[in-house]
Parts: structure tokens; sequence; C-alpha cells
């Protein structure tokens, strides 16, 4: 596996992750199953690929197993033009970009770049519902069954929620600083919460849980095919918590907590590890999204138009439940970001 461990990746001394055209893959000499010219030329780059095929979508074959399993990792709040590049995240620049692909062109749902909450909520739906703040699930509950993770339920695929600072036994209706709950959609659909929310809420319980959980499920190979990772407000690049850097205590956060995604036998076994941001307030700019599986564009800067609404999509295919929802109807997936899709 290529560039698992920060030490052997150069995140001491961070040296930018591109050498030249972004468009083109830096591999990092990896057991990825294919070569650097594999990555220049796959349909949908730039720079090669035959006319006509469909970004992402390659017909040949692929490194690795077809995509199985996601773990999502949700951070917050920032532009990616405040992190790509930037020496508060060498972790990120100096390793995760060279291993994967990610995309320059990522945005917050249509007209949602005010709040964390309705962009949230549309990764879960395609839809805000009206939700324009960050209120409680008592005051944004949603009456619908018209969302992911009961198609999921409804496949028979498993899912979870893993949440930093949540305690547990307790469906965490209720903030609990630095954990909000406006960073976990699940919380804000009756159907999992109940009518109103319950901190006893039995389905609740069962798929949302704290993020210590996650260790001893990677360890004892029970992950859910569907794994959503909420960091709370000090790790996710929202607030500083009396760092001075959100950027970096996120970046530190994720350089401890994604190397044993990797490492996983749920990564192995067709794994797709992805992290996004949720909105910047800066108003419509590029949001981060990064993919790293066997099958992504290694070293890849997508210049695709994608936003919430390919995310949500892209899971839906990867899982194969529908119909799709909301604005995933009309969305572009991101299979630019890989070699074959899904």
């Amino acid at each position: 596996m290529a560039c698992v461990a920060a030490s052997a990746c150069g995140v001491g001394g961070y040296q930018p992750w591109w050498d030249g055209d972004k468009g083109i893959g830096a591999t990092s000499g990896g057991d990825d199953g294919g070569d650097a010219g594999d990555v220049g030329d796959a349909p949908g780059a730039p720079d090669g690929g035959a006319e006509g095929d469909p970004p992402g979508h390659d017909g040949g074959s692929a490194p690795g197993p077809p995509l199985h399993d996601v773990m999502f990792v949700l951070m917050a709040y920032q532009s990616w033009g405040s992190i790509e590049g930037s020496t508060s995240a060498p972790y990120i620049n100096g390793t995760l970009l060279p291993m994967g692909a990610h995309a320059e062109a990522y945005f917050a749902a249509a007209g949602q770049t005010g709040e964390s909450e309705p962009n949230v909520v549309w990764l879960e739906a395609g839809d805000d519902f009206g939700i324009t703040d960050n209120g409680s699930p008592a005051r944004n509950l949603q009456a619908t069954q018209q969302h992911l993770v009961d198609q999921l339920e409804a496949a028979g695929v498993s899912w979870k929620a893993y949440v930093e600072h949540i305690a547990p036994g307790t469906c965490p209706i209720v903030d609990r600083y630095p954990f909000r709950t406006w960073h976990v959609p699940f919380l804000f659909f009756d159907d999992v919460v109940g009518s109103p929310p319950s901190s006893s809420a039995p389905r609740c319980l069962q798929h949302v849980a704290p993020f210590t959980q996650l260790a001893t499920d990677l360890q004892n190979g029970t992950m859910p095919r569907y794994a959503f990772i909420v960091p709370d407000f000090c790790d996710d690049m929202h607030d500083d918590c009396n760092t001075g850097d959100p950027i970096r205590q996120g970046d530190d956060w994720l350089a401890a907590h994604v190397p044993p995604l990797l490492a996983s036998q749920a990564y192995a076994d067709g794994g797709v590890v992805f992290v996004a941001w949720d909105f910047s307030p800066d108003g419509n700019v590029p949001i981060g999204l990064i993919a790293l599986s066997a099958r992504a564009r290694a070293g890849y800067a997508s210049q695709a138009m994608l936003d919430t609404s390919s995310t949500l999509r892209s899971l839906q295919e990867i899982f194969g439940v529908g119909p799709l929802l909301g604005g995933a109807a009309a969305a572009t997936d991101v299979g630019d970001l890989f070699t074959s899709f899904p």
C-alpha cells in the first residue's frame, strides 16, 4: 500500500504534492497495481483516454477488487484554496494527495453556502428540506424515509456513524461541545431518532456510536459497509480550540486516524476512503474532496464540476441502491477520480 505511514511520505518536511501539471498523476511507487502511465492515460484525464469515454469509467481492468465499502470522513468549514499547498496541512498535501485523487472544483450543495447543516442533510437525502440554519434535530426534524440509510438497510447494506466526543449509550440529539449535532445527518430524520427526537431512540443507538468504537470495529473486522466518521469541532478544521491553527489541528487528526482506515481489511477488500468538507463560509468556492482507493487515480487533480449531490449519487452507485435521491438524479458522479467506477 502506498504512503500509509506519514513518516514514509515526507510529511515532516513539507513539499508540494504536485510536480508540474497537476492533472498528471504522480504516483508514490506503491503496490497499487498500475504505473505512472496508467494515471495519465486513464479515460477522462485531460491528456488521454478515448474520445467519448465517460470520465473515470474505464472499460478496461483496474487494480484491486470492485468498490465495496465506504469510509467517509466529514471535515468542515474550509475552502479548498485554504488547504491545498498550505504548510498547515502537511499530511493532506504530502501524503493524501499523492496517493489519492482529489477534486479541484467540488462545491457545496446548490445555493447552500451559509451553514453546515443544510449541506450535511443534503449529503444524506439530496435536499435541504428548507433548512437554512444549524438548528437542533428537534427544530429541523424531517419526516421522510427518502434518504440514503433507509435505502441501505432495505438492500441489506450495513451502516454506522462514528462520532467524536459523544457519550456512549445515548443518541446524541443535543450539542455537547465540541460535538455538534449538525454534522451528523442521520439525527435529522424521525425514522432514526424518533418524533420527537429521543436520546434513547433504538435505531439511533444501534447505528450512531462514539468514535472510540471505530478502533474496536477495525480490529475485530466488524466494520459496516458504510462508515460515516465525524471528528468534533476541534478536529474537523472548524474551530482552532486554542491551537491558533484549525487547519493544522484537522490535518494532525487526519494523520493520526486515516492510516488505520487504509491498513484495514475493509479497505483492502475494495474499500474507499472519502475525505470531504461540508461547506466554506467564503461563499460559492471549491471545497475539498479526496478519494483514497486502489482504484483512485493517484496524484490526480480532477477539474470535473462536482458538488454534494455528486457525492450522494456516487454513494448510491457504489452500494447499488435507488432511486436516486433529490439532486443526485441530475448530478455527475465522482467517477473522474477513479480508474473505473463504481
